[in-house]
């Protein structure tokens, strides 16, 4: 996805979670975590470079390479089916209510909170998976 995307244009790691996020209606934004190693693996497999002449800016924008491209080529199945999914995510997040959607961001957003502080002891993990064992339980009863 991170390498389609810097095909349409040149972007760095914050505008690629952002266009992700954004396909996916909010429903799903990858971690910073996850694309910055993922743009140094696309690096160094010289799929893509850091854009020359990318003006001021503090942050590395990427292009991509002729072997990305190739590689992109090659692998068209495989993003046109990844496409196609987050189309489907997209579609089924527009028909969610929107009371539905808010406590799913403050959900998301507690979580991530929570486990980006300090580790958990073993009494707070298990706690913290007590309680989403308890809403999982309660969601399937509805």
């Amino acid at each position: 996805m991170l390498l389609h995307l810097i095909s349409q244009q040149p972007r760095h790691g914050y505008e690629l979670i952002k266009a992700i996020e954004e396909s996916a209606n909010g429903t799903y934004s990858p971690s910073a975590g996850v694309v910055y190693p993922t743009l140094t693996l696309l690096e160094d497999m010289g799929y893509i470079r850091v854009q020359e002449n990318a003006g001021d800016s503090q942050r590395k924008s990427y292009e991509i390479t002729d072997t990305g491209r190739e590689y992109l080529a090659e692998n068209e199945d495989s993003v046109t089916e990844l496409l196609a999914r987050l189309a489907t995510r997209r579609e089924r997040s527009e028909d969610m209510p929107p009371q539905v959607m808010r406590a799913l961001h403050n959900f998301k957003y507690a979580v991530h909170l929570r486990l980006g502080g300090e580790p958990l002891t073993t009494e707070q993990a298990n706690a913290f998976a007590a309680i989403l064992d308890a809403a999982a339980q309660q969601l399937e009863r509805l």
